[in-house]
């Protein structure tokens, strides 16, 4: 910067490096002063719009958003980052069409030899659901199978993750799951579509979220097999926690908890018992933690997720952070209580809201009251669980 303090683009990259180590302040110089030696510089607009809407500057996020767009309509990166603070406020109508500009399905795009679905007729017609994304999102948004069918499709295909295939051959509306780490057919069905865009398709509003819940449901055989492990219901509840999420995800440090030590007042709590559903990241603290001996640890024995949708069905609730499986207990039917992290919260869980209309009546949320502090969350929680279990008793 020293060296060529008038070139906008070292600015605007050192606005990223700061933004990235949450040095807001300086980060939001860095980019203002990209803008005032290029005041159309479409990543320095963009880029400052995403600082501002981290930090629930809304306003000010959406009309650096706006001004990109203004000055470069072909520009995606702004609308894009604009459908995130849109769907985040509820505001589908254009959040969806925003969402649109995504492109990170064009492998699958140009690999697929059918055209995409635009809205016509699906009567008597053939359909494949593309992945996107994570575990959570295919979770989420795979209900929308169940809508195509709706419109007369004759044939509704769900490509997804490996680990969800299982699951997914017991969707509502589904008439194959496909795993994307096998071979399949560039051709055979009559229209595509990226799973993302359902929901633009079908003109998705706040009021009109296709939530019928369940519209997943687990094999009968597993659930039985998993009863023989966790044991009939008894007068305790059961519940399950999970408390990392995959640690690939972006904002994975501020979603997780640090370890599974921080649960430990939930312990305090008398009449629950308590299994551990997490997989993967943090899966080899379940048998190790001092603090929580008393939690029985599932996770070496889950194969996929057909197996936490068993295990899911023989506990009265889950309480996890915003991971796939929250969307699966959800998808269930199932009481889940999400642990929200104040920093850059996920569009999907809308904005202080304490429940989940694309899982109403199953679905509590519980959110940092700032950024990083999980201790207030785990207390509301135990209060909550404490309220839980004595309603039980009142009611048995």
């Amino acid at each position: 910067m020293k060296l060529a303090p008038q070139q906008p683009q070292i600015h605007l990259n050192y606005g990223s490096l700061l933004a990235a180590q949450k040095r807001f302040g300086e980060s939001e110089s860095a980019y203002r002063r990209a803008l005032e030696l290029n005041p159309e510089s479409l990543g320095a607009w963009s880029n400052l719009g995403v600082l501002l809407a981290c930090l629930k500057r809304d306003e000010e996020a959406e009309k650096c958003y706006r001004t990109a767009m203004a000055i470069d309509p072909s520009y995606r990166n702004a609308p894009f980052n604009l459908s995130y603070l849109l769907l985040r406020q509820g505001r589908y109508e254009e959040g969806w069409n925003c969402l649109e500009a995504r492109d990170w399905y064009a492998p699958l795009e140009n690999y697929l030899k059918c055209p995409r679905w635009q809205n016509e007729s699906l009567e008597g017609k053939s359909l494949l659901i593309g992945f996107e994304v994570g575990h959570g999102d295919m979770i989420q948004f795979c209900r929308y199978a169940g809508l195509a069918k709706e419109k007369g499709a004759s044939r509704v295909s769900v490509l997804c993750h490996p680990g969800l295939k299982s699951l997914f051959t017991r969707l509502q509306g589904a008439d194959e799951a496909i795993a994307f780490d096998e071979p399949f057919s560039a051709s055979g069905w009559d229209y595509w579509t990226p799973l993302f865009s359902l929901p633009f398709l079908f003109k998705t509003r706040l009021n009109t979220i296709p939530a019928n819940l369940p519209y997943l449901t687990a094999e009968p055989e597993k659930i039985r097999y998993w009863t023989s492990l966790i044991g009939q219901p008894q007068e305790d509840l059961r519940v399950g926690l999970v408390w990392k999420g995959n640690p690939k995800f972006e904002n994975d440090a501020d979603r997780s908890l640090s370890s599974l030590a921080m649960l430990s007042p939930l312990k305090e709590v008398m009449g629950v018992r308590y299994f551990s559903l997490q997989k993967g990241s943090g899966e080899e603290e379940a048998a190790h933690c001092a603090k929580f001996p008393s939690l029985k640890d599932l996770g070496p024995c889950i194969v996929d997720y057909s197996d936490t949708a068993a295990i899911v069905m023989n506990l009265d609730l889950v309480v996890t952070v915003d991971t796939g499986v929250a969307h699966l207990t959800g998808a269930l039917g199932k009481p889940c209580w999400v642990l929200l992290p104040d920093y850059k919260t996920d569009w999907r869980w809308l904005k202080d809201r304490t429940d989940s209309p694309w899982y109403p009546g199953v679905m509590r949320l519980f959110r940092q009251p700032s950024t990083g502090h999980w201790a207030p969350v785990v207390a509301e929680v135990a209060a909550a669980l404490q309220n839980l279990v004595a309603e039980r008793r009142r009611h048995t």
